[in-house]
């Protein structure tokens, strides 16, 4: 992340927002705004170097970059991507917003919009030829936010989590727990799976509660293997993000799976969060399936801005 004395020292941070149509990017570049960041969405992408070739804007920059953009092609943004990383008083970022494509599809539907690159065919014929389009794009994201199962709020939200404006050189971690049988997350960098470990489903007494329930957690942990299991996923975590850092990352996701995710993976999730904030790095969780209850399972249907 960029702060006070970098941005004295004349370095630009850059974010470059992209993804499908409808995968959330108008949401994104709000939410950014929102953050502090300058918005400036579709400007010719032959026109950004000219935009940073002078001083420094006094805010980090997010630009919105979509199939809409006048001159955009999938080879003229890797080669902007790649003549930003070689300036030294830039620091661009590639935020990657990803979409099942019913989704997409659907979302096209609620709101009656043709989509840019089929607008005499079915939404999905574009959202198809767009997605082929960006894949080498994809490829080159430092953050995937999977817009399928989120809400604009939750998208904002996420949002807030990797790119908020924080002291220099942290690392932004976010902790998820999930369903293997709703699918892995999207934009994970590491990944455990929780389900050799004792299932408090099967517990009567325990099947309505979460992993952040205490009883819960202890039912988890009185697992034999538990223990040794956090243990070694702690010096694993606490080898790598010091590396992480001296990489120049500034995000890492981690993902705890279990069968539900409402159970192990929860209780894992929050145990490994604690640890991290207790060593001094700034945490952030997520639990899918959870967030999917408290909505009613309507996460990816309701109406919003999803442009």
């Amino acid at each position: 992340m960029i702060g006070d004395d970098e941005r004295a020292a004349g370095v630009q941070r850059v974010v470059l927002v992209t993804g499908p149509s409808g995968a959330g990017r108008s949401t994104a570049i709000h939410a950014l705004e929102d953050l502090g960041y300058e918005p400036i969405d579709n400007l010719p992408l032959s026109l950004v170097p000219r935009l940073l070739d002078g001083p420094p804007i006094s805010r980090p920059i997010a630009l919105g970059i979509d199939v809409r953009n006048r001159d955009f092609s999938a080879a003229a943004l890797i080669d902007l991507i790649d003549r930003l990383t070689r300036q030294p008083s830039v620091v661009p970022e590639v935020l990657y917003l990803d979409c099942q494509p019913d989704v997409l599809v659907r979302r096209y539907a609620e709101t009656r919009r043709r989509h840019p690159l089929a607008p005499d065919e079915p939404p999905a014929e574009g959202v198809a030829s767009e997605i082929d389009l960006l894949v080498p794009i994809r490829a080159r994201a430092e953050v995937l936010i999977d817009t399928t199962d989120l809400s604009p709020h939750q998208l904002k939200a996420e949002i807030g989590r990797w790119f908020g404006l924080g002291p220099v050189g942290r690392l932004a971690v976010s902790v998820h727990s999930f369903s293997y049988k709703r699918g892995i997350p999207r934009g994970l960098d590491l990944m455990f799976d929780c389900r050799f470990l004792r299932n408090p489903h099967w517990d009567a007494g325990l099947r309505s509660l979460d992993g952040r329930a205490a009883e819960v957690a202890a039912f988890v942990a009185i697992d034999p293997r538990h223990d040794d299991f956090i243990a070694r996923v702690r010096d694993l975590l606490l080898l790598m993000l010091p590396a992480q850092v001296e990489e120049g990352k500034s995000h890492l996701a981690i993902g705890f799976g279990c069968t539900g995710g409402q159970h192990r993976s929860v209780a894992v999730a929050e145990s490994v969060a604690k640890m991290l904030a207790a060593a001094g790095w700034q945490v952030s969780k997520r639990h899918r399936e959870l967030e999917r209850r408290a909505v009613g399972g309507a996460s990816g249907n309701e109406q919003g801005d999803w442009a």
